[in-house]
C-alpha cells in the first residue's frame, strides 16, 4: 500500500508543480490592469498642429489642435456622443432581436448616464428627441393583389415535343425509358 501512496503523492506534487507554472503568469494581475489603466500613446501630426492621445484598446483620451485648443475639447465631446449613440443603438438592436431578454438598453444608459454625470431618463428624453419619424402607415390595400395577374408573369412556352436542346432530348429519352 505504500507503495501506492507513494506514487499518489508523487502524482499530486507533480500536479501542485504544473499549478504553480499556470498561476506564475497571472500572479501579478492587479499590477497589469493597474499598468493598462495607465496606458497612454501620443501620436502628433507632422506639423505639430494635432496631437492626438490614445488608451487601451485605441480609446481616444484627449485631442489637442495647437492652433485652437478649445477645438479639442468640442471635438472629443462630440466624440463622446457619437460613441454613446452607437452603444445605444446596438443595445436596441440587441433587444430587439433578444425580446427585451437582456434588457440591455437599460444597462447601457444606466452607464452612460453615471459617466457622463446625468441622468437615464434625461438620456430617454435625447433619444426620444434623436428618433427619427416612423414613415407612415398605410393600411389601404384598394391598390393591391395577393394574386398575380396573367399579364404580369410571363409564362413559358408549353414543350413542343421538337427538336430542342441537347437537356430537352437527354429528358424525351429518359422518361421513354422509364415506360417502356
Amino acid at each position: 500500500m505504500s507503495a501506492e501512496f507513494d506514487q499518489l503523492v508523487a502524482q499530486f506534487e507533480q500536479f501542485q508543480s504544473k499549478l504553480k507554472h499556470v498561476e506564475e503568469p497571472f500572479a501579478d494581475l492587479g499590477g497589469m490592469q493597474a499598468e493598462l489603466a495607465e496606458l497612454e500613446a501620443t501620436a502628433s501630426s507632422p506639423d505639430r498642429a494635432v496631437t492626438v492621445v490614445a488608451g487601451v484598446g485605441g480609446s481616444i483620451k484627449e485631442i489637442r489642435f495647437a492652433d485652437n485648443p478649445g477645438l479639442g475639447a468640442v471635438v472629443m465631446a462630440t466624440l463622446q456622443r457619437a460613441v454613446a449613440e452607437a452603444a445605444r443603438k446596438q443595445a436596441v438592436i440587441v433587444d430587439e432581436h433578444t425580446n427585451g431578454a437582456l434588457d440591455l438598453v437599460d444597462q447601457v444608459l444606466e452607464v452612460q448616464a453615471e459617466a457622463l454625470g446625468t441622468t437615464v431618463d434625461e438620456l430617454k428624453s435625447n433619444l426620444r428627441d434623436e428618433a427619427p419619424a416612423a414613415p407612415p402607415r398605410s393600411d389601404d390595400f384598394s391598390e393591391q393583389t395577393v394574386l398575380r395577374r396573367a399579364d404580369d408573369t410571363p409564362q413559358p412556352p408549353p414543350y413542343s415535343g421538337g427538336s430542342g436542346s441537347a437537356g430537352d432530348s437527354f429528358l424525351k429519352n429518359l422518361f421513354d425509358e422509364e415506360d417502356h
